[in-house]
């Protein structure tokens, strides 16, 4: 009954919001990856965590458990391949290995890069130095077993696109970064990166501006590959929740805008994911250029002055927070996403979705009330 009323397609949809237009609904996007996925679907965490078909299977088993939604997130990897590939560049603990079969894999915080590897990055740039060094401080893997799981990520990478085109469907995006500020705060820990911050600036500038002069061109080269023209840019510890701003304006804000505006000057769209709260750095991306990127917010920001001040100007991606859906009746769900839609997607530039991930504790029929409210209420 609501596909009779559709006049758009996913990919229009989503892409309506993005250019801040108001499309015939609001799309739903959740952030469903394989650990979430697992508990909806029924399977353990440890399946998930070390089977690339296996996550696979999971995603998708729950999209078509309730009915589909719009582009979905990718979602191929194994906790393992993301420590390889540099996505976390920390420790780890996996279900079924070192934790029980149930708990999703945990990620362990350790001051591990050191002073002098700051201009080691510098000099070398970050690739060769978490290839050739840093991946052996953080791993259990054995050198000759990398290209094996880089080669497991890429045969997930290649099931997941297939199953995409079987529901007639493309993934939101498939290049992806975590920005170098993020990067060094989790390698050097947050404690020991805030100390250099404050007394020791110098080399982790020189750090940042080399990650951000290799990773401009890489991503760039990267997203136009795809045929995807937006590519997700993930944040967690820069906002005003943590530092003041004359942090901010040093160390995060210029090499943003540098990224950001090499990016659209090649028609790509920076997506944004912005976990704590952004409350005092919102008015930072009206100097962006209009339409350049979307904002994913965790549930922290408050997403509806977040719609006052980027209105007409940036879209806006969120927020159902976790504790809604791991926790809420599905009727307090479902009138929560009646707001957001009636008041920060009335009027175009917004995509309904989870704040940051679905949790792994979500409950079957919240989460089915946020995609059934994202496809059935229009106030327009």
């Amino acid at each position: 009954m609501t596909a009779a009323t559709d006049s758009m397609t996913p990919d229009e949809r989503v892409w309506a919001a993005i250019r801040l237009e108001r499309p015939d609904r609001t799309p739903v996007l959740p952030t469903l990856l394989p650990e979430p996925a697992a508990g909806l679907a029924g399977v353990s965490q440890a399946e998930v965590a070390n089977d690339n078909a296996a996550a696979v299977a999971a995603v998708f088993d729950v999209f078509d458990r309730y009915g589909g939604w719009e582009n979905p997130y990718p979602a191929c990897y194994t906790p393992i391949q993301l420590q390889a590939a540099g996505v976390f560049p920390m420790k780890m603990r996996i279900p079924g290995r070192d934790l029980e079969v149930d708990v999703p894999y945990q990620l362990d915080e350790q001051e591990i890069l050191r002073i002098e590897d700051y201009d080691t990055i510098a000099d070398q740039g970050f690739d060769r130095f978490f290839q050739e060094d840093y991946l052996w401080r953080i791993s259990d893997l054995r050198p000759d077993e990398l290209p094996g799981e880089i080669s497991k990520m890429m045969a997930g990478g290649g099931l997941f696109l297939s199953e995409c085109a079987k529901r007639d469907r493309r993934p939101l995006f498939l290049a992806s970064g975590l920005h170098p500020f993020f990067i060094l705060s989790l390698m050097r820990s947050m404690v020991g990166f805030t100390r250099d911050l404050y007394y020791n600036p110098e080399p982790v500038e020189r750090a940042l501006r080399r990650m951000t002069d290799d990773l401009i061109p890489r991503q760039i080269e990267f997203a136009k590959n795809t045929g995807i023209n937006l590519w997700l840019f993930t944040e967690e510890r820069a906002s005003c929740f943590f530092y003041p701003p004359r942090i901010f304006e040093r160390f995060w804000w210029p090499y943003t805008k540098e990224i950001i505006e090499a990016c659209w000057s090649q028609g790509i769209v920076t997506l944004f994911h912005l976990d704590t709260c952004w409350d005092r750095n919102l008015s930072y991306f009206r100097e962006l250029p209009r339409g350049s990127a979307v904002l994913e917010f965790d549930g922290n920001t408050d997403i509806f002055a977040a719609k006052q001040v980027l209105r007409d100007h940036l879209c806006i991606k969120g927020d159902v927070p976790a504790s809604l859906l791991a926790l809420a009746e599905p009727e307090e769900v479902a009138s929560y996403c009646r707001r957001l839609i009636s008041e920060v997607g009335h009027d175009g530039g917004f995509i309904l979705a989870s704040g940051c991930s679905v949790p792994p504790t979500a409950r079957r029929d919240s989460f089915g009330a946020m995609i059934e409210t994202g496809r059935s209420h229009r106030p327009w």
